[in-house]
């Protein structure tokens, strides 16, 4: 339990896959204008995230590793979270049509957000049990959400701030994503001594 802690809260604020791996970077500064929008987007990604987990896992360890075909990871990987990128986006259509609109075209992209195809491959590369995978993922998801949604915050102060007309737009959002990454670079070392 506590080794399955470590993991969890390590994903989230340590090895933010967002502020310090730097993955998803489209999504984050896409889609984070609005609240709503950026937290749609983000169970998106924690749905797809943990069932690619699921999906991936398996694949590998049971069909490509004893096969020996293990540099196929990549192309199957994206294979299935395509897949799982398709159901999500007819369930949204069908049942959440509002949140469908407002993601828009970031809708189709998940299926090439690094930060899914980052999990599912670390987790690999780690050597996690299905268990640890699939809490990692939870993890990656959660630290996506959380910084999507203070992103949010900061952007819709930062919108409204007076700055200098050369920092206005793309700029200014590049300086306090910047700022942000630097704040969770304190996490560093946290979470080990939390739960020794």
């Amino acid at each position: 339990m506590k080794e399955m802690l470590i993991i969890l809260f390590t994903a989230i604020l340590v090895e933010n896959y967002v502020l310090m791996k730097f993955l998803a970077i489209c999504s984050f500064l896409g889609v984070s204008k609005k609240l709503d929008a950026a937290v749609g987007m983000s169970f998106a990604v924690i749905f797809v995230m943990l069932m690619a987990t699921a999906a991936t896992w398996p694949i590998f360890y049971y069909i490509l590793d004893p096969m020996e075909l293990g540099y196929m990871q990549t192309v199957i990987f994206i294979l299935v979270i395509a897949a799982l990128v398709q159901l999500v986006e007819m369930i949204l259509k069908k049942f959440v049509p509002p949140l469908y609109r407002s993601l828009g075209v970031f809708l189709p992209l998940i299926t090439t957000n690094c930060a899914i195809l980052g999990a599912v491959v670390l987790n690999i590369t780690k050597t996690y049990t299905f268990s640890q995978s699939m809490v990692n993922s939870l993890g990656a998801g959660l630290g996506y959400l959380l910084a999507m949604v203070l992103f949010s915050g900061v952007r819709s102060r930062v919108d409204t701030a007076d700055v200098p007309e050369c920092f206005k737009g793309i700029p200014i959002t590049l300086v306090a994503a910047a700022i942000m990454s630097v704040s969770f670079m304190g996490f560093t070392g946290m979470v080990e001594n939390l739960f020794k």
